[in-house]
């Protein structure tokens, strides 16, 4: 791995943001942003990532490629819950594998948009049609998750109440409708249609004030995640070992995946960063509807205290250095 880009990616303002996030918590400062500012840049960073990509699929058109991408991050939401889910059981129950399963299968769209912005300070191009898989990896490890849960706990499941299958039901919806899923899939449709007049129209706030917003996030994401540490005691070694070594050994296998595809190097680290993290928005707010047996206090800790730190102080420079050398 090369320690100049590691080094480099320290020096980029929004990983610097979160990592002043993670020491107001450790020193235990009274700085916070309320949880309205919160998701209203949360809800901004969807809106500006599914316009941008969206702008850049009506330059692109529908190209084999952007085809390629689409069915890769598909079929990788659904299958990646299948496959770890054997692993997950070793130590955990069938509701929550199948509901840890389901937020590893999807993604992190404020990680992806970290990997945009380092790939943009490192000069290194790439197509915004990458937008356009990622807006389409929430719903399928979500209805993964619910198959996992509802295949092998069918025998624990006869003795509830009809009320587990409306939330099954609920769920479904949620993964089809939540509002960061729609939100993100609608921006990339109204990016694609409104074309050149809706670039130049939208350019100032979508563009120019991107990575401002970007790093005010990430102070608010190192906050949680600080505060997520202290629940990693209570979750034990295999949650937080799973944790830890997924992003890695997922993202080697995006890099043979991307390289034998022949993805350009920058669309190649997106896709790897897509396979390589969790969801601590859509796919809890879903499971927590559809599987009220799963303990839900080990998702975030997991996905956002250790997977998505993980990704943004290491994992992203990494598999980037990697990508150079084989590329």
């Amino acid at each position: 791995m090369d320690l100049q880009i590691v080094l480099e990616n320290f020096g980029h303002p929004p990983v610097m943001f979160f990592f002043l996030g993670l020491l107001a918590v450790y020193v235990k400062s009274d700085l916070e942003i309320p949880s309205q500012i919160g998701k209203f840049l949360s809800l901004y960073l969807l809106f500006a990532i599914g316009i941008k990509g969206g702008q850049e699929l009506f330059h692109s058109g529908f190209t084999d490629q952007v085809l390629i991408v689409i069915l890769v991050c598909v079929l990788g939401s659904f299958t990646i819950p299948f496959l770890i889910y054997s692993i997950l059981r070793w130590k955990l129950n069938v509701y929550d594998a199948g509901a840890v399963a389901a937020t590893y299968g999807s993604i992190s769209a404020v990680t992806f948009a970290t990997a945009s912005s380092f790939l943009t300070a490192q000069n290194v191009s790439f197509g915004g049609y990458m937008v356009a898989g990622m807006a389409l990896m929430e719903s399928p490890a979500i209805i993964a998750g619910l198959i996992l849960i509802s295949k092998y706990g069918k025998k624990k499941a006869a003795d509830q109440s009809d009320t587990s299958q409306v939330g099954i039901g609920a769920a479904l919806r949620e993964a089809l409708f939540n509002g960061s899923v729609l939100l993100l899939i609608g921006s990339v449709a109204i990016g694609y249609l409104s074309g050149t007049a809706g670039e130049h129209e939208l350019k100032p706030f979508v563009g120019d004030m991107f990575h401002g917003m970007l790093s005010l996030y990430m102070l608010d994401m190192g906050l949680l995640a600080g505060k997520r540490f202290s629940e990693l005691k209570k979750a034990g070694a295999f949650v937080i070992s799973f944790a830890l070594f997924f992003p890695p050994i997922m993202g080697m296998f995006g890099i043979i995946l991307t390289y034998l595809l022949g993805f350009a190097p920058g669309d190649a680290l997106l896709q790897v960063v897509l396979l390589a993290s969790a969801s601590y928005i859509a796919v809890p707010a879903a499971m927590r509807m559809a599987v009220p047996q799963a303990n839900m206090s080990i998702l975030l800790p997991m996905a956002l205290g250790v997977t998505f730190t993980f990704n943004i102080a290491i994992g992203i420079p990494m598999y980037f250095s990697i990508i150079q050398a084989f590329w």
